[in-house]
């Protein structure tokens, strides 16, 4: 295994008498992309915090590579609407950063021509590319994403697992990925952890996909439904929309 970033051992969080965290083991090593999947509820959010340093274990221990550097990108950023805010702005609000650099970080997510839009005038899509690139700005090992395609339609989506698997490579970082899609799992995952209070199964994603826990947490058509994107097609769509088998589908055909 890589070197590891983050071990988060026996991790038990109370809120009350609830165990909202229940004894978790997880693990990030060096540009793996790691999903987090869970239904709302789980403890997805309260386990991101827990890896910030931002909770108070009741037991069990996370440890952090000396010197971690975490980028953030938050699930739910409210900007005022009276307040004109560009992009620009948004990307240096806690950090200064040179201008050539915002563009960097810009340009590494397909938007660099917004950098003097005003955030009230994105979309859903743009406005999650401008918070990734913000938590690039950092230059991170690792990037906690939380909900990075809420508010994005399916192509969207898939735009933005295609931008986001391509970081540890270009980046040299890690990836945590937290969704409560559990239709969607990135394809690039190295590893899903299935989240309900505990680990209930993780794994490469198509081994969790067919695990009895996960279709058990889940529902049986869970199985069904679990796709990972971007998807290779075996069929091809007919002008009239309908679905035909791809015959040859074995030459690498590929649309996305």
């Amino acid at each position: 295994m890589s070197e590891v970033l983050v071990d988060v051992k026996g991790v038990v969080l109370r809120h009350g008498a609830r165990n909202v965290l229940d004894h978790v083991d997880l693990q990030i090593g060096t540009r793996e992309i790691v999903t987090l999947i869970g239904p709302n509820g789980a403890g997805k959010s309260t386990l991101v915090k827990a890896i910030l340093g931002l909770e108070r274990l009741d037991q069990g221990s996370i440890q952090r590579r000396a010197g971690l550097k975490i980028g953030y990108q938050p699930q739910r950023f409210t900007v005022n609407a009276a307040l004109p805010l560009p992009v620009h702005r948004l990307l240096t609000l806690t950090h200064r950063q040179s201008r050539a650099r915002q563009i960097e970080v810009l340009t590494e997510v397909g938007v660099e021509h917004l950098i003097d839009a005003s955030v009230h005038t994105l979309s859903g899509g743009e406005m999650q590319r401008v918070l990734l690139a913000r938590a690039l700005l950092r230059d991170p090992d690792l990037l906690v994403l939380d909900e990075p395609t809420q508010n994005v339609d399916v192509a969207g989506t898939v735009e933005i697992y295609q931008i986001i698997a391509a970081l540890p490579q270009k980046v040299g970082c890690s990836v945590l990925v937290v969704s409560h899609d559990l239709n969607v799992v990135m394809a690039a995952t190295d590893r899903v952890y299935c989240l309900n209070a505990h680990i209930c199964c993780s794994g490469k994603p198509e081994d969790v996909s067919r695990s009895s826990e996960y279709l058990h947490m889940f529902g049986p058509s869970a199985a069904k439904t679990l796709a990972i994107y971007p998807h290779a097609h075996d069929h091809t769509h007919g002008p009239d929309g309908r679905v035909a088998p791809d015959h040859a589908h074995h030459h690498g055909h590929h649309h996305g």
